[in-house]
């Protein structure tokens, strides 16, 4: 009995060893297109390290060299919010705390008044397990942000408040890739989403 009993341990704990971490868990699975993927952009006029979103296609590039590319699946912002142009990426948060900003607020009291005074870093967190602080070149936060989502179904969909939100997974992965001062491009849409 007690060999059965060990042998019972070892077996749950290389199994439990063996699962994905719990941390950013959840029942979803996204459609293997928006899956990341290394592609060729035959973008070479694209530089290595920078970001380029495409948002029509709910597409956000993480380039290499020579045009290459990881690929990400995106959800962006709905079409009155989205805004499109080059930025830069001052400040990068783990688990970041979240306070809405004062336009979502007066354009959606009822759903984010309650919010105001911010919401700590956490898996309940809008923006998710990490996020990319997008400026322009004055140095002023847009209030723009790459970020993970709690709502991994957005992926594929125009229905953020104008940022681009990728799975939790998803998005670790690109945070440890992309470094501060890097531009990212959040190119124009050109069919209503």
């Amino acid at each position: 009995m007690t060999l059965l009993t060990r042998r019972t341990a070892v077996l749950t704990a290389i199994a439990a060893a063996t699962q994905p971490s719990l941390t950013f868990a959840h029942t979803f699975v996204l459609p293997d297109r928006f899956l990341p993927q290394l592609v060729n952009t035959y973008r070479p006029d694209w530089i290595a390290g920078s970001v380029h979103v495409v948002p029509d296609d709910f597409f956000l590039y993480f380039m290499l060299e020579d045009g290459m590319a990881i690929r990400y699946g995106v959800g962006v912002g709905r079409d009155d919010l989205y805004e499109a142009g080059t930025f830069n990426v001052a400040r990068k948060a783990e688990w970041p705390r979240w306070r809405p900003t004062n336009a979502m607020i007066r354009r959606e009291p009822e759903k984010y008044a309650r919010f105001a005074d911010g919401v700590a870093g956490g898996p309940d967190n809008p923006l998710g397990a990490r996020a990319i602080y997008l400026y322009d070149d004055e140095g002023r936060d847009t209030y723009l942000r790459i970020h993970g989502t709690n709502e991994p179904r957005t992926i594929g969909f125009a229905v953020s408040n104008g940022c681009a939100r990728l799975t939790n997974e998803h998005v670790a992965d690109l945070y440890e890739r992309v470094q501060i001062g890097v531009k990212v491009h959040l190119y124009p849409k050109t069919a209503s989403s």
